[in-house]
């Protein structure tokens, strides 16, 4: 069901199309680029300016006179057009002065890569960089990049209403992680319940994607990146966060305690030993960062049923996995480790499944191919108010007040019985929509009376492969 052609450029095509667009307009162009670190923005921005005439300006993080000079050696190596004694560059209204004298007559890509490094150490480069748009570049054949990764500096400084770059940038880029088709076609080589444990592990995050080793199984390529402490991801989490915060010690507590099962702002400050006004704090910057999302069920506002999950599938199965194995990790007990994860993985593994399910009916919806085309699709859960027992739908996809999809999700290695077929129908029904179609999505096919069950009452079996 989930076969898909090879693509180039891992996936990208589409940002690049997007890029090119806007370099072929040939006028000043200024476009936000972000995402979370290891997406690969740099690598689809290098791709992008190879063949064309560009200046490549990766801030760090260090002072701001050293960035200026970083920024003024990036400039002389661009080639100038009757200047060949450039002059030094003093200052980073002096740096764009000159780009733009250059842009007057042809054009010219100016990028400013890891721009929450440079927001950081040169107070105000937003306010002059908007100031020499409105007064100087807007006129120049300039297209001009400013991308990041810290999603609160590039919101403040870029993409908010109140950010100087409101009303004067001309498109924005946010480069999401992979899906799991991509993360498919970039490990083709993998089984197809390989790639989707890859793809559960790593969040189809192309850096941590990079790392992982066809010719070795599952386990083996698990051990390696995780547990091991020379390892590129045993720290990593830990590192982005330390970067992120301040203080990150009840961070980790929080995302660990989500990590391990805990949903409501009421479970995770007793676990985590915080008043709930405090948890909310924390929580509340979690979510800015991108770490932790805050849902509701579909169709409802939020209230009492708000919950917290980890937004990304690596952090998610690093903060349940190392930290409580970090003794044993240090000690070189890999194997050890392992045999105790191996038992949760398919636990683990019911969530990203529900979410590549979510995905392939996003995909045949965005096609047409589904039998009504949805606007929202979500999950729910509550309360059956006839037995007054918790109810758990992963998919609810609506299209209006009389359609929607139901659809539930099978991860095991047996096939799916009749009784999830039967379960999913009688769920469907708490529901007020009048015409309801039923998905029943399995890892290893169905029994042969889910199949009979499924023409009855003309339901779609949808099974992993």
């Amino acid at each position: 069901m989930f076969a898909e052609n090879t693509i180039p450029f891992s996936g990208r095509q589409s940002e690049l199309r997007k890029l090119e667009g806007l370099y072929g307009s040939g006028k000043f162009e200024c476009v936000i680029v972000h995402g979370r670190q290891r997406v690969g923005k740099t690598a689809l921005l290098r791709r992008f300016i190879q063949d064309k005439d560009a200046i490549y300006f990766a801030a760090q993080e260090t002072s701001s006179h050293e960035n200026l000079e970083d920024l003024s050696r990036c400039m002389d190596i661009f080639p100038r057009e009757n200047d060949k004694r450039a002059r030094k560059i003093s200052s980073y209204e002096d740096a764009l002065r000159r780009v733009c004298e250059q842009a007057q007559s042809k054009r010219i890509v100016l990028v400013i890569d890891d721009y929450q490094f440079l927001a950081a150490t040169c107070r105000g480069i937003s306010e002059l960089i908007c100031e020499m748009i409105d007064n100087l570049l807007s006129g120049s054949r300039l297209m001009l990049i400013v991308c990041g990764s810290s999603e609160p500096v590039m919101e403040s400084e870029t993409l908010g209403y109140d950010s100087p770059f409101h009303g004067r940038r001309t498109a924005q880029i946010k480069l999401p992680p992979f899906t799991f088709f991509e993360t498919k076609r970039y490990y083709s080589d993998f089984s197809p319940f390989d790639i989707a444990v890859l793809y559960g592990v790593t969040g189809g995050v192309p850096r941590y994607l990079e790392l992982m080793d066809p010719e070795l199984p599952i386990e083996e390529n698990i051990r390696r990146v995780f547990f091991d402490v020379s390892s590129f991801l045993f720290e990593e989490p830990a590192n982005i966060l330390r970067r992120e915060v301040r203080d990150p010690a009840y961070y980790n507590a929080i995302l660990r305690a989500i990590a391990n099962g805990c949903a409501k702002n009421s479970e995770i400050s007793a676990s985590v030993g915080l008043e709930t006004s405090a948890c909310t704090a924390y929580l509340k910057n979690l979510i800015a960062l991108g770490f932790v999302g805050k849902y509701t069920p579909v169709t409802e506002k939020a209230g009492k049923k708000t919950i917290y999950e980890i937004e990304d599938n690596m952090l998610r199965f690093w903060y349940r996995f190392v930290p409580e194995n970090m003794s044993l990790i240090k000690s070189g007990m890999a194997d050890r480790i392992w045999r105790s994860v191996a038992r949760d993985i398919p636990a683990f593994m019911t969530k990203v499944f529900e979410d590549i399910c979510r995905q392939w009916l996003q995909q045949r919806n965005q096609s047409g191919s589904l039998p009504v085309n949805f606007v929202e699709v979500g999950r729910w859960w509550g309360v059956d108010p006839v037995w007054k027992t918790d109810i758990f739908l992963p998919i609810i996809a609506y299209a209006d007040d009389d359609h929607a999809i139901f659809g539930d999700c099978v991860w095991s290695d047996d096939p799916a019985h009749v009784d999830a077929l039967t379960s999913l129908a009688e769920r469907s029904r708490l529901f007020r929509y009048t015409n309801r179609y039923l998905y029943l999505f399995s890892r290893s096919g169905f029994s042969e009376e889910c199949a009979e069950m499924a023409l009855r009452l003309g339901a779609n079996l949808v099974m992993f492969e």
